[in-house]
């Protein structure tokens, strides 16, 4: 990981609205804080991939999360790649794969992604608890294994405990290489989506300005912004 991703990670704003000119619209307002807007194309009726790279002036991630991850895609897994092969080929600055997708899935994307400036995102979510060391750091090895440029460990804490046993992963990541993405959603996860920035993460994840975030425990990119420049951080 190189120096420039160990301080001062970035800031997405993740944007899940039903309809592409909600989308798009929200997009374009949350592009003025925001260094990368996150699609969530899995959330939109009439999914598209193209009239966001020519509207947003902004570094662009598709997702389009299953419902077997806690997301709203329940399509066939062909329809789901084809939309982020798009996004690949239209120039995407990253897309979002998960973990526990199929084998398969993983040989397509990492196939389309040669040659090209995207970079794989490899996500892992728990919406229950946050596993023990080992079971995380098994994660992170695995989303190596499997071609991440970028992994992403997202955990529900209960306690600190579980908070500092997912930013704590830094270091582990730092050690093989991987620019991670790691914090806990919830309550007692909170203050993690805003620590990780300064421990080395690659990314934190907020909600837009109208509050309509796409995860518990998500705060506004205007919130995260002033509380970064609070810390004299930002």
């Amino acid at each position: 990981m190189g120096e420039e991703m160990q301080s001062g990670g970035l800031i997405c704003v993740a944007i899940g609205k039903g309809s592409v000119a909600e989308a798009i619209a929200a997009a374009e307002i949350a592009s003025v804080e925001a260094d990368v807007v996150e699609i969530r194309v899995d959330a939109l009726a009439d999914p598209v991939i193209e009239p966001f790279l020519t509207r947003i002036d902004r570094p662009l991630l598709f997702t389009c999360r299953p419902d077997w991850e806690g997301g709203f895609f329940a399509g066939p897994e062909e329809s789901r790649l084809a939309l982020l092969e798009e996004a690949v080929s239209r120039g995407a600055a990253f897309i979002d794969l998960e973990l526990k997708a199929p084998q398969s899935s993983f040989d397509r994307l990492l196939t389309g992604l040669q040659g090209s400036s995207t970079k794989l995102i490899v996500s892992n979510h728990n919406f229950e608890s946050t596993g023990s060391r080992e079971e995380l750091l098994d994660i992170l090895t695995a989303m190596k294994d499997k071609g991440a440029d970028i992994g992403k460990i997202i955990t529900t804490a209960t306690n600190f405990s579980d908070v500092l046993r997912v930013l704590q992963l830094q270091e582990d990541a730092r050690k093989i290489g991987l620019p991670l993405i790691a914090f806990c959603m919830g309550r007692a996860g909170v203050i993690s989506r805003l620590a990780t920035l300064e421990l080395g993460g690659f990314m934190t994840y907020c909600a837009p300005d109208d509050g309509a975030g796409t995860a518990p425990g998500q705060i506004s990119v205007t919130d995260m912004r002033r509380a970064l420049k609070s810390l004299s951080i930002d």
